[in-house]
């Protein structure tokens, strides 16, 4: 968070806001503050009301609020009330990543509502499990976007987004039909402004594909597994380096695999100890957590 080196008057109080990852229009605002009706007052009680930071910055000034709870506050005051849903624009603020419309039970209406809620506030827009059909539709209202049919992504944003973190994302996939999931982390990461690479077809029917990309699994900072079957590929991943390891069950399989069950129990109980795991085909979540630890 910046805060003014000079404490502003009253004049400018209202136009004084956090200095955020992603900048907001200056013509958004303008619709905030001077609209009328319904939507410049859902404008001003959802994202930011200046009589509440005007309260907030005297309290700062007088002593009676320190900076870290008021940064605290203001983490928790904006977000932007749609027909569907309340679009969360502050996220970034509190958890260093903004907030992913997740797109699999939603219709193309409510994608495009809350996308449109996202580009309104200045952010970019990521939506995760997004089939072709809805992506098709998607892109038709929103041109500019793009649409990765294996990752099942769309994104409104810098083709390049700016790296953020300190070194690699590898992202292990043990078979093709793991892709889709790996895809989703490797497409997630990227966005999240990660040096990401990506693995793939290197499963523990065939150790000698993976040994003979050691020195790439070895300089990654961070490593995410995507397996399928038994989930064996994060314990052997595990083993090789010392790094967090990132396990990622899918849904792949016979019938005693489960939908993915017998892959997310075996690797809760790998013996590699720097080995963690997520949800079933959950590249998201484990994009997410990467970055995070990418970071640090």
């Amino acid at each position: 968070m910046c805060l003014p080196t000079e404490w502003p008057t009253s004049d400018t109080l209202p136009v004084l806001f956090l200095v955020q990852p992603w900048p907001i229009p200056d013509q958004h605002w303008e619709s905030v503050r001077h609209g009328s009706g319904a939507e410049a007052r859902k404008g001003q009680e959802s994202r930011l009301n200046p009589e509440r930071l005007r309260e907030l910055l005297e309290a700062v000034r007088s002593g009676q609020t320190d900076i870290e709870s008021a940064a605290d506050q203001l983490a928790m005051l904006p977000f932007v009330q749609t027909a569907n849903a309340r679009i969360d624009t502050h996220r970034a603020h509190r958890q260093g990543i903004p907030e992913v419309v997740y797109g699999a039970s939603k219709t193309v209406e409510q994608i495009l509502e809350a996308s449109n809620a996202l580009i309104q506030a200045g952010q970019d827009v990521l939506v995760t499990r997004v089939d072709e059909d809805k992506g098709r539709a998607v892109l038709e209202q929103l041109p500019s976007a793009e649409y990765d049919a294996t990752a099942k992504l769309v994104w409104l944003g810098p083709r390049e987004p700016a790296i953020r973190g300190k070194g690699t994302i590898l992202v292990i996939s043990a078979g093709t039909a793991d892709l889709p999931v790996a895809a989703e982390a490797t497409e997630v990461a990227r966005r999240f402004g990660n040096k990401v690479e990506l693995l793939q077809d290197v499963g523990v029917a065939g150790l000698h594909r993976l040994l003979s990309s050691l020195d790439l699994i070895r300089a990654a900072r961070v490593l995410i597994v995507v397996a399928g079957m038994e989930g064996a590929l994060p314990s052997v991943v595990g083993g090789l380096v010392d790094k967090p390891v990132i396990a990622v069950p899918t849904s792949i399989g016979y019938g005693a695999s489960l939908g993915g069950i017998t892959a997310l129990l075996g690797m809760l109980t790998s013996c590699a100890s720097n080995v963690t795991a997520v949800n079933i085909d959950n590249g998201f979540g484990a994009a997410h957590v990467a970055t995070l630890i990418n970071r640090l």
